[in-house]
């Protein structure tokens, strides 16, 4: 027995003596199972949110701060959120995993499931079931939509049909996709819009919230427009002219965002949220009239003016100097009255304002035209007829001669202002509409301009303010090239839903801008071609 101690003590005093300064592994269990105990977590924008789960091998050790991975279907981390941190909770083997909105305002919803390492410096994980994350706004009527635009969802009451261009719908409207700017539930009126663009196929829309909001981050009103675009393959050629003319001194020029449209819970495909044109501090800045302002200086403004060959305003008259190739009937341009509201017009200032528009026309068509006493430059604003002309001529719009969607004011005491800008689509940046733009001038004698060009000091101020603006305008293929990339996604839901070739029942059978039967790329190659002719051809015919 002696013996037989002795040798077990022997063998132990060899085995320590071989291992010296050697440590003896000694193998843990190994990670089999991660069980999940939350299925699916909601995360307010910027907010952080809890996954709780535990593993069937308490004794399993990993580092909480950099073991624990989250993996989507495709082993790519989330766009959306990010797991922030690790932390025991309760028994030994449970844990709490916390996950972070990332504060962009993404409309996700997103498949993930966590990965434990097996072992530290390796990348042999074993994974938890999937689970989803949603951003507090996803699935807004069961809509995702990830295109990298806000997505505007309106809802009718009752889910009743937009039909009518006249009778407003009770609604809701709502805004997901950027979370600064996101708006819950905002209580509006809604109805359809435009001319010939109400009776294309994808509909534009006129929205009237029941207070002044904010939206998207521009100023806050009432009165907002949701353009279709229907025939615009390249998405942009509003925006386009927007970003124009804001390089200019006009007085206001529409701000818009480019925006994904859900109505009633279908999506409507991309479309343009933009300012409607309105009197108002924010938008065209003439003073705000009251039916008493009949006399004196308060009957001088301010007035809103839109020349249009519709002629479908509820005041307008024919004046009959200048050149209009649709006015009623082929001959004189067509003046309607947009503010003061026909409701509040007296007779008063409608006489007062068609006064003004003759005595305007009158010096402009006079033997004394270019003093600057007697002629036009008494009754108009010279510089803003320079800037509005530059921004339809750089962007080939020929509708300053039609005219239509033109605009003019006139504010107390002051003079005939031109502006805003608006409705740049049809026959933009294209030489369907017109031809000529190849080699010449589109707006040289479009309306009153055709007897302003004969002004050589006229056409000297249109020449030196277009050297001025040149390095601004020769910024816009920049601002295409970025604006491609940004609605390249919207594009391809927007396009397997509409077909921009449609645009051709309202013109004869032919196409109207000439790209709608081109991909989305060619097309906006194309506008920016012809961006830079329009830049070289002005500044070689002026």
């Amino acid at each position: 027995m002696e013996k037989g101690i002795k040798f077990v003590l022997f063998l132990l005093v060899f085995l320590a003596a071989a291992s010296c300064g050697k440590e003896i592994p000694v193998e843990g269990p190994k990670l089999q199972t991660i069980n999940l105990e939350t299925e699916t977590l909601t995360l307010s924008s910027g907010k952080t949110g809890e996954v709780f789960f535990s593993v069937e091998e308490p004794g399993f050790g990993f580092d909480l701060a950099s073991d624990v991975v989250l993996f989507t279907p495709s082993s790519q981390a989330p766009a959306g959120f990010s797991l922030q941190a690790v932390r025991q909770e309760g028994p030994e083997g449970r844990y709490c995993a916390v996950l972070q909105d990332n504060n962009s305002g993404a409309d996700y919803s997103e498949e993930v499931r966590l990965g434990i390492r097996q072992a530290a410096g390796t990348d042999v994980y074993v994974f938890s079931k999937f689970f989803t994350v949603k951003g507090e706004d996803a699935g807004l009527h069961g809509v995702n939509l990830r295109t990298g635009l806000p997505t505007v969802y309106i809802d009718t009451e009752g889910g009743a049909p937009i039909v009518s261009k006249e009778d407003y719908l009770p609604a809701s409207l709502s805004i997901r996709g950027e979370a600064q700017w996101n708006a819950d539930a905002l209580s509006c009126q809604v109805r359809g819009r435009g001319n010939t663009t109400w009776w294309w196929p994808k509909k534009p829309y006129l929205v009237k919230l029941d207070k002044k909001e904010s939206v998207l981050g521009m100023p806050k009103h009432k009165r907002w427009v949701l353009l279709a675009n229907f025939m615009d393959r390249t998405l942009m050629r509003n925006l386009v002219s927007m970003r124009v003319a804001s390089f200019t001194s006009l007085d206001w020029t529409p701000r818009c965002r480019s925006v994904e449209l859900v109505l009633n819970g279908k999506h409507q495909g991309n479309y343009l949220l933009i300012e409607q044109v309105r009197v108002d501090k924010d938008r065209v800045p003439v003073t705000e009239m009251t039916p008493e302002d009949n006399d004196g200086e308060a009957v001088t403004g301010g007035y809103l003016l839109e020349l249009d060959f519709h002629y479908d305003n509820e005041v307008q008259w024919i004046d009959p100097h200048g050149k209009s190739s649709d006015a009623v009937p082929g001959r004189g341009v067509p003046f309607g009255v947009k503010y003061p509201d026909p409701e509040d017009l007296t007779s008063a200032q409608l006489a007062y304002i068609k006064k003004y528009i003759s005595d305007t026309a009158t010096a402009l068509y006079g033997s004394d035209f270019k003093d600057p006493e007697k002629g036009y430059a008494r009754y108009i604003d010279v510089d803003s007829f320079v800037d509005y002309w530059i921004v339809f001529e750089v962007m080939g719009n020929h509708e300053l001669g039609n005219p239509g969607s033109v605009y003019f004011h006139k504010d107390r005491g002051g003079k005939l202002v031109a502006g805003p800008c608006w409705d740049f689509d049809w026959g933009i940046l294209s030489y369907n509409t017109s031809p000529h733009a190849r080699t010449g001038l589109v707006n040289e004698h479009a309306i009153w301009y055709d007897r302003l060009f004969q002004d050589p000091a006229f056409r000297q101020k249109v020449k030196d303010r277009f050297q001025e603006l040149l390095p601004k305008l020769e910024t816009i293929p920049d601002f295409i090239r970025e604006t491609e990339l940004a609605l390249e996604a919207s594009a391809g839901l927007n396009f397997a839903m509409w077909n921009p070739a449609e645009d051709a029942s309202m013109n004869g059978g032919q196409i109207i801008n000439g790209d709608e039967y081109m991909s989305f790329h060619n097309a906006v190659q194309r506008i920016g071609s012809i961006y830079e002719d329009r830049l070289r051809v002005i500044a070689e015919k002026l």
